[in-house]
């Protein structure tokens, strides 16, 4: 167990603490807004650790079978909890469900197609896109969890849903146009 993995699994730990504090926020006796800011640095933290423990793995050759397996799926994990825990919250700009569907609906896409190339024995490395719609859906997470007042923050704000949505999709149909040769018998 290396640095690097230690810290996916420490991603994976912070899921369930960011969803706690973002749904349960009553029970806890804690204002909303207080909850946004906690589920946002928790969010932060966690996002972090995914640059983090990549960057350590390239640099010291530290590429293991379980962070090429955990990593992707604790990202996954982050986003989409994030995402459905952000539904229906009070929000300046609120998390739509038909976002989290398609968002959900790609990961399920994709996660398929790579079932399929892991049976012939291809191994399917993240492309640009898929890197860029992480980035893009992380930022958008914490924006919006920041739920900052203002013309410019609401504008931002529906800006980066708008963008994760066509990142999702475009890196989908990337993936699979580049990958068709899983296909073949």
């Amino acid at each position: 167990m290396n640095l690097p993995n230690k810290l996916t699994l420490f991603r994976v730990f912070l899921i369930p603490v960011f969803v706690v504090v973002l749904i349960f926020y009553q029970e806890l006796n804690i204002e909303i807004y207080i909850a946004k800011y906690i589920a946002v640095f928790i969010f932060i933290a966690a996002s972090c650790t995914d640059a983090v423990d990549g960057y350590i793995a390239r640099k010291y050759n530290l590429i293991t079978n379980f962070g090429k397996f955990m990593d992707p799926l604790a990202d996954k994990l982050l986003v989409t909890s994030a995402m459905i825990s952000m539904i229906g919250l009070p929000a300046n700009v609120e998390m739509p469900s038909w976002v989290v569907v398609i968002v959900i609906a790609r990961e399920f896409i994709i996660t398929g197609f790579r079932l399929v190339a892991a049976e012939k024995k291809i191994v399917i490395a993240a492309g640009f896109w898929g890197k860029i719609k992480t980035v893009t859906q992380m930022v958008m997470i914490a924006v919006l969890l920041l739920d900052f007042e203002g013309s410019f923050f609401t504008w931002a704000g529906y800006v980066l849903v708008a963008l994760s949505v066509i990142f999702t999709i475009v890196s989908a149909v990337d993936y699979i146009i580049k990958n068709l040769d899983v296909f073949k018998d």
